[in-house]
């Protein structure tokens, strides 16, 4: 019996081809879409999951509001970690890191580069799960000058050989480090990402008692159980007892005193499993992700799948009206409901079926799109595979009886003389009001869905252009930048040389860049020593040709000049930080003090205001900024006079390999460092293109469908009007302008809602664009052409159509 409803099942999915194609191939779309999107959220909701102590671990981060500006740091002091385990009994272990660069590791006279390093306390490893494949977790980072390294890096360096006990060094540093460990790779879904853990204690600044100094990321393990708020609310005696006298000493105010001038200085903690969704602190070891992107994703995976559902179910319940008489004749035949029942059900199982096994095909052909799109590195584990499979079976089988439960249910129920005489009974299945109504309503929400998402990638996509093209007060075209540390004596004969080359306009040196990777300081300063204005600010250290190298201007006053002997005590202020101090018109001459933690420093002479730049991504405002001279250090920053830059660039790979510096010639364009800082924004964008084309796809799908489904339905009604002398036009214009309504309804619901999400995504930028309203207007036509243009295509067809043929088939 079940291979004989199978046999019917495949018959009739062959002779309903147009139908079973738009089923199958529309449900097969909704089913990757959601797969895809799924296997993104899992990904981004996994990071720091893997731990054991993971769910007890926190990280103590720095917050702060002085005038210029707020301080949101993820790392803190040096002594936070002892004081904390010292003073608090609920803290079980304290453990820390600080950032160690990529420093040059010589061996076998080859020199290796790029890999990262992180000094670390001696219990890290057993605060964190990172396995070690040989060595001992507890020792193996106790004594000074040891380190781990990972798996790779053991190959990479020694091959086969054992690497325990093994001298490891580096071209910089004095001392060597002994292996005492080989990890595993630290997963992809840490926010902690190195390739080397030294032991801290080889470190002269982790045994500093300063308060007033930062860069050490630090974290807590609690009890199970344990709120860690509890803790959080003590933490401001923490302040008071340790940080209070430091300030003290360093300026001369109480924290009481500083508090009464509306500053603010604290430490807070933050759950080890919010940090990659939930975290907006600078100085963070890594780019982290954003809750609300993993809310957006989830809810376009649903919507598609929901529009894929709604779709196979309206399809479903259309098509079956025209089996009517074909379940009068089995009726007379002898079949009994209960076969009815389930053969339509497993018609529709088998469509649901082979939906699945395509939508799986599809996912796997498109998960390379989506890791491109996404950076990551995304696919379909063992583990993945066995949670997922259950749950397509239950769904395929979910989706397979509630579409098919209508015919099968429904038709069965029929008297068969009703149906075979076409009385009352057929004119209720086909022309039901409740029917219609409700696959009206499903169009419009299927359009709506897909006109709010085209609404928001066309807006991400305006934001992104204005980003790209507004003036930031800079100039961030043909400017090249070059890590010209490698070169130590020779960068001056390099930067001579390039600039006698006719292509090169200027040259700066600086360890300050205002677009991508740079240094980056905060700096107190105050007016004449009135350390109660105290301010805080940026500071970037300059060369003569900073300013002019990036195109910056001078609101007043001048740039750093040779002419000048005292300019190693002058500052530039930008034009925020002079209004901060209550310079805004008369700042030059002006005395600006800067004090180190024990109250000593120096004094600088402002001599001039730059115009505001800049040096953040447009999410924030222009913070206070200031400017101090430091000759020959960091980045080249070389501005270059036309755009094909390919032959200096083989001029300079040429003469910096003749130096035969450590590091091989490597640059980049400040614009392409600009745009990095909105990957996340660039990705998103591209990501909800993708799926906004493939909802409409999806969505005229169904529309197609239907389309084909009201044209079978009034062929006789067409075929009356062509012999009474209608027109092609008006039979298509006939057949087209229910669907246009509905599409209509669905723009005139779609078009304010989307207008308020994406004018809340876009309260996330400081300089942002107004939504204008002919990129609605578009979206709206647009949606209204793919509408016409998919009934448009069946409705010309029923129009041409031979009426003496269409009248004979009745």
């Amino acid at each position: 019996m079940l291979r004989n409803y199978f046999k019917i099942a495949w018959r009739n999915l062959v002779r309903n081809r147009a139908f079973s194609a738009i089923n199958i191939t529309g449900l097969a779309i909704g089913l990757a879409s959601c797969m895809l999107i799924s296997l993104y959220v899992l990904d981004e909701l996994s990071f720091d999951r893997f731990h054991e102590k993971g769910d007890r671990i926190v990280r103590v981060v720095f917050k702060g509001v002085m005038q210029g500006g707020e301080m949101n740091e993820a790392h803190v002091m040096p002594p936070t970690a002892a004081a904390l385990k010292a003073d608090y009994p609920e803290v079980l272990e304290a453990t820390r890191l600080r950032r160690g660069g990529s420093p040059l590791v010589l061996l076998n006279q080859k020199l290796y580069t790029d890999d990262q390093l992180a000094f670390v306390d001696s219990n890290f490893l057993q605060v964190f799960t990172f396995p070690l494949i040989e060595g001992n977790a507890k020792t193996a980072l106790l004594q000074p000058n040891t380190i781990v390294i990972s798996r790779t890096l053991a190959e990479k360096y020694y091959g086969k050989q054992d690497p325990i006990g093994k001298v490891l060094t580096f071209k910089d540093w004095k001392t060597p480090y002994t292996v005492t460990g080989v990890m595993e790779e630290m997963p992809a879904h840490s926010h902690i990402q190195f390739d080397m853990l030294a032991s801290m204690s080889s470190l002269e600044d982790a045994k500093s008692t300063s308060w007033m100094i930062s860069e050490f990321y630090t974290y807590l393990v609690l009890p199970e159980g344990y709120d860690y708020k509890q803790l959080n609310a003590k933490l401001p005696q923490t302040v008071d007892k340790y940080m209070g006298p430091q300030l003290k000493q360093a300026l001369g105010l109480t924290m009481a005193e500083f508090r009464k001038k509306g500053n603010s200085l604290g430490l807070y903690l933050q759950p080890l499993n919010d940090i990659h969704l939930h975290s907006d602190y600078q100085f963070d070891l890594g780019t982290n992700g954003d809750l609300k992107y993993v809310y957006i994703f989830s809810a376009i995976a649903i919507i598609m799948l929901l529009i894929a559902c709604i779709n196979f179910m309206n399809l479903s319940t259309a098509g079956s009206s025209k089996r009517a008489r074909e379940v009068g004749v089995r009726k007379v035949m002898g079949s009994e409901k209960i076969e009815l029942v389930a053969q339509f059900l497993m018609e529709s199982i088998l469509l649901t079926g082979i939906s699945l096994v395509l939508g799986t095909i599809i996912c796997l052909a498109g998960l390379p799109l989506l890791n491109s799109l996404s950076g990551k590195n995304l696919g379909f584990s063992f583990e993945a595979i066995q949670a997922i499979l259950p749950a397509l079976l239950l769904f395929g089988l979910f989706v397979g009886v509630f579409a098919g439960s209508y015919p099968a249910f429904f038709l069965s129920s029929f008297k068969p003389i009703s149906v075979l005489k076409g009385g009352s009974a057929a004119v209720k299945l086909n022309s039901s009001g409740k029917n219609i109504g409700l696959r009206s309503g499903l169009v419009v929400f299927q359009f709506f869905i897909s006109i709010t998402l085209m609404v928001g990638a066309t807006v991400v996509y305006q934001q992104l252009k204005f980003i790209q093209n507004k003036k930031l007060g800079y100039d961030k075209d043909q400017v090249l930048v070059v890590p010209a540390w490698a070169l130590g004596k020779n960068l001056p004969v390099f930067r001579d040389e390039l600039l006698r080359d006719s292509r090169v306009s200027n040259i700066s040196l600086s360890g300050y860049v205002p677009a991508g990777p740079s240094d980056g300081n905060n700096y107190m300063i105050s007016p004449e020593n009135n350390s109660s204005q105290l301010l805080k600010t940026l500071r970037y250290e300059v060369d003569y040709n900073y300013l002019a190298t990036l195109g910056m201007q001078m609101v007043e006053g001048r740039n750093f000049s040779k002419d000048y002997g005292m300019d190693s005590t002058a500052i530039i202020l930008n034009e925020t930080a002079a209004k901060a101090l209550g310079w805004q018109n008369d700042a030059l001459g002006k005395i600006v003090s800067r004090r180190n933690n024990e109250g000593k420093g120096t004094d600088y002479r402002v001599i001039g205001i730059v115009k505001d730049f800049h040096f953040k991504s447009l999410r924030e405002k222009i913070s206070p900024l200031v400017m101090t001279l430091n000759q020959g250090y960091g980045w080249m920053i070389i501005k270059t006079k036309n755009k094909e830059v390919s032959g200096l660039l083989a001029k300079m790979q040429n003469q910096w390999d003749s130096f035969k510096p450590d590091l091989p010639f490597t640059y980049s364009f400040l614009d392409e460092r600009f745009n990095e800082t909105y990957k996340t924004e660039q990705k998103t964008g591209q990501i909800l293109g993708l799926f906004a084309g493939l909802t409409i796809f999806v969505a005229c799908m169904g529309l197609f469908g239907l389309a084909i489904f009201t044209a079978e339905q009034r062929t006789k009604e067409i075929g009356v009007r062509k012999v009474l002398g209608a027109s092609v036009a008006g039979i298509v214009a006939l057949l087209s302008k229910d669907f246009i309504k509905l599409v209509l309804v669905a723009i005139v619901i779609a078009l304010p809602v989307s207008w308020w999400m994406m004018s809340r995504w876009l309260e996330d930028f400081e300089y942002k664009i107004a939504i204008s309203w002919w990129a609605l207007a578009l979206v709206s036509l647009l949606s209204v052409a793919i509408a016409l243009l998919t009934v448009s295509f069946q409705s010309v067809k029923a129009a041409l159509m031979n009426p003496v043929k269409s009248l004979r088939s009745e």
